[in-house]
């Protein structure tokens, strides 16, 4: 029988693996990659069996129907996610670019050049998804990966991963290059972050309390990835129904991920065509609305939102609505409750929509388009290991190429210093 490793052994393995895998050519990351995929697809009912026992044990612990969505797999969206993989192969790979090259005053040839981070560790919660995304996306950035997922999805995750090992086995290579966790105790992640001298960069994916945890507790870097308080601001200038589409888009076309709409800003003046249609969708959808004074009594069923509503992350078939008296307003009211991720406005105004662009300060702000936009694969990315809220290193999508390091290279000709 196999021994399990501690979390510390997982750590020595990977950073050995890491070293190994950074000497690996463009082309064969991609035949790894390639063998990934043929894995996960000859491998879909097992996966499916697997992430079955998860649903149930969701559903029997009465978990929210929009996490039940972010947690099911379906022979669909494994395709997709088998199709996620040959977009990361066709992405250009981005280790080894050469970013600058200038000459000193003594002739040294200075060069900045893309490289591994080396080994990458991320801590998520009932996305089985991201086990392939976190694992496809490190190997192509040459860095290896260690998974450390919850465990509403730990039967799904260990599945994926093995078929992942699988595939890396089969193109004859390393399978360390991707381990999993797979105690979902609190002490494993612990022990995780502070993996110091092992893992190089840590990225959190999940609730605000596991984000916050891994921020305050963690002795490694750390990317903090964002909570999605997203916003739609509704201009008195805005197209009615584009603010109708995008809104019904925005909130309920997947509602327990982190680009959903949680808050709807509505300036003063809208008109009843507007409510009209707001009120179709909140009784098509069966919304939950948390209101203000001014809109309470325009919206079907609403009830009196609290200061904690307009800045909660649903994750469920509810949101906040706070009515305004201009642009300004607006803009003030996302500022204070925002937790930086995206946000929209909906105005034919350009005046007004620059303004929005320029003031509002998140990591993807949009005018007359959904929040649901804000993604790895819909950025032109392939995929991502999260939305990143904070501004240094990377913001926004976490994909290829904010996944690498860089370092500087000189050439010389014998010059010495004075």
């Amino acid at each position: 029988m196999e021994r399990t490793l501690s979390v510390k052994e997982i750590g020595e393995v990977a950073k050995n693996a890491s070293r190994e895998l950074a000497k690996i050519s463009k082309g064969e990351k991609n035949r790894i990659l390639n063998e990934i995929k043929k894995s996960l697809i000859a491998n879909t009912e097992y996966i499916l069996e697997e992430n079955k026992k998860d649903v149930e044990a969701g559903r029997d612990n009465n978990m929210p129907d929009g996490l039940v969505d972010r947690l099911l797999l379906n022979e669909e969206r494994i395709q997709s996610m088998a199709k996620a993989i040959d977009d990361i192969m066709k992405y250009k790979d981005p280790v080894g670019r050469v970013l600058s090259m200038e000459e000193n005053y003594v002739g040294l040839k200075i060069a900045k050049k893309t490289v591994p981070i080396g080994v990458i560790a991320i801590i998520y919660e009932a996305r089985p998804n991201v086990t392939l995304d976190a694992s496809i996306l490190s190997l192509k950035a040459s860095s290896a990966i260690i998974l450390r997922g919850g465990k509403e999805a730990i039967n799904s995750n260990i599945a994926i991963a093995n078929s992942i090992r699988q595939g890396i086995r089969n193109a004859g290579y390393n399978e360390d290059f991707v381990q999993i966790i797979k105690d979902t105790s609190r002490k494993s992640s612990v022990e995780l972050m502070k993996l110091k001298g092992y893992v190089d960069l840590l990225i959190p994916r999940g609730s605000a309390s596991l984000i916050n945890s891994v921020v305050e507790n963690a002795k490694v870097p750390v990317i903090e990835t964002g909570v999605g308080n997203c916003h739609v601001y509704v201009d008195e200038d805005a197209d009615i129904k584009k603010a109708l589409d995008i809104v019904k888009n925005a909130k309920t076309t997947r509602v327990g991920v982190c680009n959903a709409m949680e808050s709807l800003v509505l300036n003063e003046n809208l008109d009843k065509s507007f409510y009209d249609g707001l009120n179709k969708i909140v009784e098509e959808f069966n919304l939950k609305v948390y209101a203000d004074e001014k809109s309470i009594d325009k919206i079907n069923k609403a009830v009196s939102a609290t200061e904690e509503d307009f800045g909660k992350e649903y994750l469920d078939y509810a949101f906040s609505v706070k009515t305004v008296g201009d642009i300004d307003e607006a803009i003030d009211h996302i500022a204070k409750y925002s937790t930086g991720h995206s946000e929209a406005i909906v105005t034919e105004s350009y005046e007004n929509a620059m303004k929005f662009l320029d003031e509002v300060d998140s990591s993807s702000v949009y005018v007359n388009a959904s929040t649901r936009f804000t993604d790895g694969g819909e950025f032109g990315k392939g995929a991502e290991l999260g939305i990143s809220t904070q501004k240094l290193h990377a913001r926004g999508p976490v994909g290829l190429d904010e996944l690498v390091s860089y370092k500087y290279i000189i050439f010389g000709n014998g010059q010495i210093r004075e």
